[in-house]
């Protein structure tokens, strides 16, 4: 059976690592196309020399190659600014496309939470690397009690982060406290994200902090441990650092929170460790798998809803 020709726009360190998963391990996606604007990019040397169509002409290139009306699926790994004017043309020649910069011009995607939600839409955001690795945590305990607070710290290595990232930083910070709202479920969210500079360089780190209702505090254990596999299913990589930790707080101690308040009820502190595939970079880079994983697994999904390709 024949798969799905996809292109992935944007020869960084994230498109190129999506697109070595995409040639290594998918038996639904082929790739079509690697597209960038930067004629000497390492990216676009390491596809033309795996056999893939190049372009260092933006998404006006693509429009030119041969390979274009056979494409269904456009992974855009580029920045938020660059991306509208991807959707507009994927959008205006019928092309389903995936975001992997924080735009958020489609709904946001993690694909553990809701991803079979978003399945039928023309553009779907896969919102930040930090946001895959957290939100399923803030998830995880608002399915068993409501989460009134969330704020995470996503840590990773100034090493893995290329000129996109940082270019991204502000919308980051801000696509990411949004999608903790509205697929994590809180009821406020706030985001950091850190580039350690340290050597050798750490692996990516994550740290969600959530404020919920009272509950029995095993029941979010379980919860986050559950999910914990379920994310594990696409990156092996991700795991517990330590075990779930809690305090609670009542009338007669509240946790007074400046900007929110005073809280009563449980905090859980959730700490988590990344470790990437070495698909590209190194295995410290576990912010490029998270979000290529996620990204593949939502691709490989979509191809199959859309052009009956098992996934």
């Amino acid at each position: 059976m024949s798969k799905v020709k996809v292109a992935v726009i944007g020869p960084g360190n994230i498109g190129t690592d999506l697109m070595i998963k995409i040639m290594r391990m998918s038996d639904v996606l082929e790739m079509g196309a690697m597209v960038g604007v930067d004629p000497t990019s390492d990216g676009l040397a390491r596809a033309e020399r795996m056999g893939v169509a190049i372009t260092s002409d933006g998404i006006e290139g693509l429009q030119k190659l041969d390979v274009w009306d056979d494409i269904k699926i456009v992974f855009d790994a580029t920045s938020a600014y660059a991306h509208k004017h991807h959707d507009e043309v994927c959008r205006a020649a019928g092309k389903v496309i995936v975001d992997l910069t924080p735009a958020a011009i489609g709904p946001f995607t993690v694909p553990v939470v809701n991803l079979e939600a978003n399945l039928d839409e023309p553009n779907v955001n896969m919102v930040t690397c930090g946001g895959q690795a957290t939100i399923p945590m803030v998830a995880a305990v608002n399915r068993v009690a409501k989460v009134h607070y969330a704020e995470i710290i996503a840590s990773i290595s100034s090493k893995s982060a290329g000129p996109g990232t940082r270019a991204n930083i502000d919308e980051f910070t801000e696509t990411t406290r949004r999608a903790i709202e509205e697929v994590g479920g809180a009821g406020k969210g706030k985001a950091i994200i850190i580039l350690n500079p340290a050597e050798p360089p750490m692996l990516m780190r994550d740290t969600v902090f959530t404020l919920c209702d009272m509950v029995d505090e095993k029941l979010i254990e379980e919860s986050v441990e559950a999910m914990v596999k379920e994310v594990q299913s696409y990156v092996p990589g991700y795991r517990l650092k330590q075990k779930v930790q809690f305090e609670r707080f009542g009338s007669n101690n509240p946790l007074k929170i400046p900007g929110y308040g005073e809280f009563e009820g449980i905090k859980t502190s959730i700490y988590l460790e990344v470790e990437g595939a070495a698909h590209y970079l190194p295995a410290y880079a576990g912010n490029l798998d998270i979000m290529t994983s996620a990204a593949l697994g939502t691709g490989e999904k979509i191809a199959a809803l859309k052009f009956g390709k098992a996934a």
